[in-house]
């Protein structure tokens, strides 16, 4: 099952960068032989600052046709990382080809995009500043191929 990050603003070199990159590439080594990955990033801008209607479409445009679409909310599933990789196995093992994890901007994601979503995830009550919310999502995708993958990464 591939996986998608789709998420508003480009994020340049900087920590947060290095550890997507690190995440993400441990991700797609780990996940490659139980089905999971490749990891794949879309990043859209609101070049005119139209709102978070108009990162809805940009968002919309970067998913891939059939994908299961995730948004990431506040008013998500909050889930443990054990969970989280049963999850994504459920979905893998349902016949699911793409997955795309939706991050919205700083106002967060459009109602009506969000409405749309097959599934939310909520990294907690607190609200997460959405560049922040990228890294977090690649460490925990990380976490739930080492679960799956019976590595020691996790230890519960």
């Amino acid at each position: 099952m591939r996986v998608h990050l789709c998420a508003v603003g480009r994020l340049r070199a900087g920590p947060e960068r290095a550890l997507i990159d690190d995440y993400l590439m441990r991700f797609d080594r780990t996940g490659r032989p139980l089905g999971l990955g490749p990891a794949v990033e879309h990043e859209v801008e609101d070049k005119k600052n139209l709102g978070m209607g108009a990162q809805a479409e940009l968002l919309a445009r970067a998913v891939p046709a059939g994908a299961m679409l995730v948004s990431l909310d506040e008013r998500g599933k909050v889930m443990t990382s054990v969970e989280f990789a049963d999850q994504l196995a459920r979905w893998r093992d349902g016949g699911r080809q793409d997955a795309a994890f939706v991050i919205g901007g700083a106002d967060g994601i459009d109602p009506g995009f969000r409405a749309k979503a097959d599934y939310s995830i909520s990294f907690g009550a607190m609200v997460w500043p959405h560049m922040l919310v990228r890294v977090m999502l690649a460490e925990q995708l990380y976490r739930a191929a080492t679960i799956l993958g019976g590595g020691p990464y996790h230890r519960a």
